[in-house]
């Protein structure tokens, strides 16, 4: 009996049993990688957006405080002990440091006394030494800061109390201590144990002076600590004849009296250190 069954003829089994390529995985593949390009890139964008506006800000930041120095106020350190014990301070030593008003002579002149800071005329200049350092890369550095403020301007800053302005007239005798248009002056800033002298006992707290009439424009002005201030007594004229009476003050007013011009602003309150926190005293001393 023949057997007629032919040859199987079926596709080969592994015809029908191949996998397709997994088209899905290679696909993800170059996606993934784009999308962490993105991220990077997009908090690279990030940190310097940041870094861009923190820039800003420190430049806004710095042209404010350039504009308040310049136009508002300005903190000054005390450097010597001429306005103790309102204000303290002593040579090699830090200071009260204070802020003063660059905005109040703006609209008006400084008034019997006012606590001023200002810059010495050039005859008050003789003794003034440079803060600056002599290498020139430290001092064009320090000249820098000192624009905006981090180091005190290299100029012979001062900071005394206003005794009587343009077109009074000042003295002082021991009979009459010291006077403003032939008035006696009370001075309760004064105090005796800083000064090692009694006002009561030594009216002129050292010699006397005068008169001197006030130029128009100008001021005439005194540390608090009188037996340790040169102010305007120490820089004032004398006729020969005066002088060797021992009678300070009695020529060219203008040598001993300050331009109004030279005023930088009013001290308003101590600023540091904080035990010293408060407000600068402006006891006009005509008004008894």
């Amino acid at each position: 009996m023949t057997d007629n069954t032919g040859p199987d003829d079926s596709p080969p089994e592994s015809a029908t049993t191949t996998d397709a390529p997994d088209d899905t995985t290679a696909d993800d593949a170059p996606a993934q990688d784009d999308s962490a390009a993105a991220a990077g890139a997009a908090g690279e964008e990030k940190k310097r957006s940041a870094l861009k506006e923190g820039a800003i800000l420190v430049a806004i930041a710095v042209v404010l405080y350039y504009v308040m120095l310049t136009f508002i106020a300005r903190p000054y350190l005390i450097p010597s002990e001429s306005m103790e014990p309102t204000l303290h301070g002593c040579a090699g030593c830090v200071g009260d440091r204070i802020m003063v008003d660059k905005v109040t002579y703006r609209f008006g002149e400084p008034r019997p006394g006012d606590v001023i800071v200002f810059k010495g005329p050039p005859n008050w200049n003789v003794s003034y030494k440079s803060i600056r350092s002599d290498n020139t890369a430290i001092r064009y550095v320090e000249n820098a800061f000192s624009v905006v403020g981090f180091v005190p301007p290299d100029e012979n800053d001062l900071v005394k109390r206003v005794i009587a302005v343009g077109g009074q007239t000042v003295q002082c005798r021991a009979d009459t201590g010291l006077t403003v248009d032939d008035k006696p002056l009370t001075e309760p800033y004064l105090n005796a144990q800083t000064m090692n002298a009694d006002p009561l006992v030594y009216p002129c707290l050292g010699n006397e002076f005068g008169p001197v009439k006030v130029p128009e424009g100008r001021l005439w002005v005194m540390g608090d600590n009188r037996t340790h201030s040169a102010d305007s007594r120490a820089h004032c004229t004398s006729t020969p004849e005066d002088a060797q009476k021992g009678i300070l003050c009695t020529g060219d007013p203008i040598a001993g009296t300050v331009p109004v011009s030279n005023v930088i602003g009013k001290a308003r309150f101590i600023a540091w250190p904080p035990s010293r926190w408060g407000g600068v005293s402006s006891v006009n001393p005509q008004q008894g």
